[in-house]
């Protein structure tokens, strides 16, 4: 088994290789305006220092989200890129599930991240392997009362530090953890999402209101 994982849904463009028992190389690199440009440099990076060819991967694991709309599309579109090419299974797992299991915490606790627009995507924990929820999208302010005395791992506790005093590591995401996650999943024979973006909200670019579509007589 050689598992290629890929996650640009947050600012931080990963990726990872994993033989089945550990990880063997990964990258990152935090822009959250560049991630089609990081993106294939990264994985070329990731095989070089692994020593192997593209050719190698026997499963694709991808970051479906919930993320940004650019940035999330240019991980899952290079993951069904490859997956075609190759002929190998593409795997979505939640982007919030990698970080969650990068942070090892046994005790409940909340995922959070940057969701732009003063809010935040998240969802709660029983433990580093077990989500309780589906993701949310929301203000850092509207779910403080309900999530206190909760520990925070993510992004959106850093930058809501009012909202989520007890912040925990790791702020960004790592393909590693996602990688590993999916490892124990295929061991399993655990189901994963389809790799496909998961929406909270529509898009922030938006067609005019009374668009007019002119088309040549």
């Amino acid at each position: 088994m050689l598992l290629l994982a890929v996650d640009t849904a947050t600012p931080a463009v990963t990726v990872a290789l994993h033989d089945g028992t550990a990880v063997v190389a990964e990258a990152r690199q935090v822009d959250a305006r560049r991630h089609g440009e990081l993106l294939l440099p990264a994985v070329d990076r990731v095989l070089a220092e692994a020593g192997l060819k593209l050719d190698a991967v026997t499963d694709l694991v991808v970051g479906v989200g919930p993320g940004p709309y650019t940035g999330l599309r240019v991980g899952l579109v290079t993951a069904a890129t490859f997956g075609s090419v190759l002929g190998v299974p593409v795997h979505g797992l939640c982007t919030l599930d990698g970080l969650a299991y990068a942070s090892g915490i046994e005790e409940p606790f909340v995922v959070a991240t940057d969701a732009r627009r003063k809010e935040v995507y998240w969802a709660r924990y029983d433990t580093f392997r077990t989500r309780a929820g589906e993701p949310s999208v929301d203000r850092p302010g509207d779910i403080a009362e309900q999530l206190s005395g909760l520990p925070v791992v993510g992004a959106g506790a850093v930058l809501y530090p009012e909202a989520f005093p007890d912040a925990r590591g790791p702020e960004h995401q790592s393909a590693g953890a996602l990688a590993s996650l999916a490892a124990e999943k295929l061991a399993e024979g655990s189901e994963f999402l389809p790799p496909t973006p998961l929406y909270l909200r529509r898009p922030d670019a938006q067609v005019p209101k009374n668009y007019k579509v002119v088309t040549p007589k």
